[in-house]
């Protein structure tokens, strides 16, 4: 429920793009992410951090890109969005010892420390790339081009490295049946 959550305010920017324009667009995903918060504050549960910090980018640069009538601020905001993530995972894991993806999914997996490595540094990566992607789309293409690629674009590809992600895991999973026997 929560990760649908997630992509509400996203369709919402891409329905008032259709039949509005980019400002009018920003300024639904603005309220949207407002309106995201005010649901963890109405049901009382702690807003988790990643939903903070896309309102404060969201509100920082959608904001400018509404006051200042030009998309480029907006377009900005989804590579800082992705360098930020990259980063996060990169020195959480050198400097602070922690491995956040690990964080994540550990309860769920049990892998050999150096994989969790390599899954944490192929993140930091895709994060990286959908960055510079976003860029060169942003700034090389039609406004029209880059909102389908913001919106499907990175989605999509967010999902298949997701799914290649838990499929390269795959050969680290007990086996089901060995579990079974075992008992």
């Amino acid at each position: 429920m929560h990760a649908f959550l997630e992509y509400i305010p996203l369709v919402i920017f891409f329905v008032f793009y259709k039949f509005a324009d980019i400002y009018w667009a920003t300024g639904s995903l603005i309220v949207a992410s407002a309106i995201q918060i005010g649901y963890f504050l109405i049901k009382k549960q702690p807003i988790p951090k990643r939903n903070l910090v896309f309102f404060g980018l969201i509100a920082i640069f959608g904001g400018l890109t509404i006051y200042m009538h030009d998309d480029t601020f907006l377009k900005w905001k989804v590579t800082i969005i992705q360098a930020i993530f990259a980063i996060a995972l990169i020195v959480s894991q050198k400097v602070f010892n922690k491995n956040i993806i690990k964080e994540f999914l550990g309860e769920a997996l049990t892998l050999p420390e150096s994989i969790w490595n390599k899954l944490n540094l192929a993140w930091a990566i895709f994060f990286a790339t959908c960055g510079l992607l976003n860029w060169y789309v942003a700034f090389n293409f039609s406004l029209e081009t880059w909102v389908n690629f913001k919106v499907f674009g990175l989605t999509a590809l967010t999902f298949v490295f997701a799914i290649g992600s838990v499929l390269s895991l795959y050969k680290y999973m007990p086996d089901e049946q060995a579990e079974e026997k075992k008992e």
